[in-house]
């Protein structure tokens, strides 16, 4: 999807998004490469800083979109080799390109994929800087989309820029929404049961506080785990089938410090 969007919407405009493809754009001006060619050599460069500073698993996963997306645009290439463009208009390919690559970019999230190129850079921001990928596209994303303004022209440069922006505050709302954690709070009758199946099935840490209710006095348990959204919907079903009348309520966590997942297996392999 991201191949088909950059051949067909963001090189025939000289879009220089924040993106590998945008910085192929940019040299592309001066290098006699083509775009494809130049955003695999970029690409290659990025899997091999990715490989040391960011780890194996990130970079295996980068490999896929890093090479497919160039090939997929040559192969584009080599049917349409006259092509250039069929808007006709540089916010209008702008639109439709940050329509079809955000949306590949959301499925590569919610699948747990990466979409290679700048997500190194992306990720290496939040890694070492603590720098959300949203505000770190931006950042990134604006040294690429402001020398368009004088390599290209005011209008490439300005339409480069807002649509960087535009696909930060996607991006951070897909990888941050989809990596927020939940608290959830829960108060049944069934708690050694719930307790027994977040160690041993979601491999999730738990803690358990006396509560007391305020009208009757009686004393209860209240469980309290932080789960992903993943661990959120097999706690819910789970909850539901053992005790259809247990009390729940959710809360988003943007930030936690703990290691429950490393206690629950070693709690497991006890």
């Amino acid at each position: 999807i991201c191949g088909v969007a950059t051949y067909f919407f963001m090189v025939p405009s000289n879009l220089a998004i924040a993106s590998v493809s945008g910085v192929a754009i940019l040299i592309g001006k001066f290098v006699p490469l083509s775009k494809a060619m130049l955003i695999l050599i970029l690409n290659l460069v990025l899997l091999v800083i990715s490989w040391f500073f960011v780890g194996r698993e990130f970079t295996i996963k980068s490999i896929y979109p890093s090479v497919g997306l160039p090939v997929v645009m040559m192969i584009l290439g080599h049917y349409t080799p006259n092509y250039h463009g069929v808007m006709n208009d540089q916010f209008l390919d702008m639109i439709c390109y940050l329509f079809l690559c955000d949306l590949g970019i959301a499925l590569m999230v919610v699948r747990n994929a990466s979409s290679g190129g700048l997500d190194v850079l992306y990720k290496m921001a939040n890694k070492y800087l603590n720098i959300d990928f949203g505000v770190a596209t931006s950042i990134v994303g604006l040294f690429i989309s402001a020398p368009a303004i004088f390599i290209y022209d005011p209008k490439t440069g300005v339409l480069s820029i807002l649509g960087t922006y535009v696909t930060g505050i996607i991006i951070d709302h897909y990888v941050f929404g989809m990596t927020t954690k939940l608290k959830v709070c829960i108060l049944s009758k069934k708690n050694d049961e719930i307790c027994e199946y977040i160690i041993n099935e979601l491999h999730s840490g738990v803690t358990r506080y006396e509560a007391s209710g305020g009208f009757t006095g009686d004393k209860f348990d209240e469980i309290n785990v932080i789960v992903n959204r993943n661990e959120y919907a097999k706690l819910m079903k789970h909850l539901r089938e053992v005790d259809p009348d247990a009390f729940a309520t959710v809360t988003n966590i943007h930030d936690v410090m703990y290691r429950p997942k490393r206690i629950a297996k070693q709690h497991s392999a006890k």
